[in-house]
């Protein structure tokens, strides 16, 4: 007996559609799979078998099995076509002919016939919501996940003879609820509170600024300074998330597979923090089946790159285009895959390999040409889309051994917040969430310069030789700060503030 059922397969954050096409026949005893599975999927013939036994089952033998992943010119990999198969394969050998046109299966089995968590629900159940389908049955543990798209009906299956059951319609499965995605938005305070770090007052208006606007960051100081711990407090005044950028997060930690056990939604900001030794696989996603990286994994929060210049230049130099256009284009030689990368890039330095270049008190050690080699190691180009560069100077004990607390972060992120609904009204009818994100044609619209402000920018052009980019980016940056000072105009101490931020060779 022939037999379809319905899966799909998932692609980077995108999903094709795979029909499991199950012909169960006399000829020659045997089982095969064809449709360019991988390796995980050949072995399901040896999970689905054993599953048969262990479930009671009395597995078809003496036929001929052959299943055919369609179509069949794209690569498929993974355990989730295991349920798929399963059920096709019992269709054909109990000969039911149950309407199964409007479900779509996904699921890895368990040799005991229990479904296992699989990687991608997310994206899966979006896809089938939007492919018109109208049920999908997932494992029992991935139900929350997929519960998350109101438009389809959710099946929780706990084992295959659950479905079983539920095909010959013995005992159906009862659809989960829907949840809506507001249950799990419940602001989650951090350990770190910026009331507890003394002093550094200047870095902290440029971090209020960096997360008012999204923009770049480069933190720079001799050791002991601050700036590691300053970088891990900017989530503390970060905006909350909205549910779309709460969907766009989730997708990703879904089919990376680093969704956390007792949520099924990623509703605070993520801080991925690599180390210098991460290759650039790891920093931007990739394989022979690529998955996204760390600055993947940072979208809608914060990429924080500590000890910059130690990172391989090359490597570095990998985050030119994502910092410029907010996602990463994969290219391998089964396809090309884009991954979302919207982040906010914090990089903390030391102005020199021992660290005490510009530190008063102590003698730095490290010769001329030892500071250049070392500045050399991060590019121009690279610096140049880096919007605030700040110096963390060294505290003196006078602000060491103060006991008042300095403004907590929940006041902060209050002002954060309000910036972020001016930039959230002005750019209702664009995919445009924050200033940094503004392109030419924003900038003319909506960043509108009086004559003193263009005087003052002429001036920083000549004096500082201010490439294009950095001009468009001084002007996003001005109109970040005056959002903050609740202006609707960027006055000249808004360029003024902007200037400030440059970095000091320019």
């Amino acid at each position: 007996m022939f037999t379809k059922t319905n899966s799909a397969a998932v692609c980077g954050l995108e999903c094709e559609p795979i029909v499991v096409e199950v012909d169960l026949g006399r000829g020659y005893p045997g089982f095969q799979i064809i449709g360019l599975p991988d390796t995980a999927i050949q072995e399901a013939k040896h999970r689905i078998r054993t599953v048969w036994r262990n479930s009671g089952l009395k597995f078809p033998n003496g036929n001929s099995i052959l299943i055919n992943l369609a179509p069949a010119d794209i690569k498929k990999e993974g355990s989730a076509f295991d349920l798929p198969i399963a059920v096709g394969i019992f269709l054909s050998q109990e000969k039911i002919t149950h309407n199964i046109n409007d479900s779509i299966f996904i699921g890895e089995l368990a040799l005991d016939g229990n479904l296992r968590h699989t990687n991608g629900i997310l994206p899966l159940a979006i896809y089938a919501a939007q492919a018109g389908y109208k049920k999908i049955f997932v494992p029992s543990v991935n139900a929350a996940e997929a519960s998350l798209i109101s438009d389809i009906e959710v099946y929780p299956v706990e084992n295959f003879l659950q479905i079983t059951d539920h095909l010959k319609g013995k005992k159906l499965i009862e659809k989960n609820k829907p949840i809506p995605i507001e249950k799990w938005f419940e602001y989650a305070e951090t350990e770190m509170d910026m009331a507890y770090i003394k002093g550094q007052e200047f870095v902290k208006r440029a971090l209020e600024i960096a997360a008012s606007g999204a923009h770049n960051i480069l933190l720079s100081g001799p050791p002991g300074s601050g700036k590691t711990l300053l970088a891990r407090t900017l989530p503390s005044i970060l905006p909350k998330m909205t549910n779309k950028e709460a969907i766009e997060v989730t997708k990703i930690y879904s089919v990376a597979g680093l969704l956390p056990k007792d949520k099924p939604i990623i509703n605070t900001r993520p801080f991925r923090s690599p180390h210098h030794s991460a290759s650039g696989v790891a920093l931007v996603g990739g394989g022979k089946f690529p998955k996204p990286g760390e600055i993947s994994l940072a979208h809608r929060g914060v990429l924080f790159l500590d000890e910059f210049p130690e990172f391989p230049r090359m490597v570095l130099e990998t985050l030119r285009q994502p910092l410029e256009d907010g996602m990463i284009t994969i290219s391998r030689a089964q396809g090309t895959i884009t991954f979302p990368a919207r982040f906010t890039l914090v990089a903390s330095q030391n102005p020199c390999p021992c660290g005490y270049a510009t530190d008063p008190d102590k003698t730095c050690t490290c010769s001329p040409m030892q500071i250049v080699n070392y500045k050399k190691k991060i590019s121009g180009p690279l610096l140049d889309r880096i919007d605030l560069h700040v110096e963390v100077p060294r505290l003196q004990f006078e602000k060491l051994s103060k006991d008042q607390l300095a403004e907590s972060s929940a006041k902060i992120r209050e002002r954060v917040e309000q910036a972020r609904e001016k930039q959230k009204n002005r750019f209702v009818n664009t995919n445009i969430t924050s200033n940094s994100e503004m392109s030419n044609k924003e900038i003319r619209e909506f960043c509108k310069l009086d004559t003193g402000s263009m005087d003052l920018l002429k001036q920083a052009v000549t004096h500082m030789h201010l490439s294009a980019r950095s001009y468009n980016r001084i002007i996003k940056l001005a109109r970040t700060i005056a959002d903050l000072s609740n202006s609707e105009e960027i006055k000249t101490e808004h360029i003024a503030e902007a200037l400030q931020y440059r970095a000091k060779g320019e």
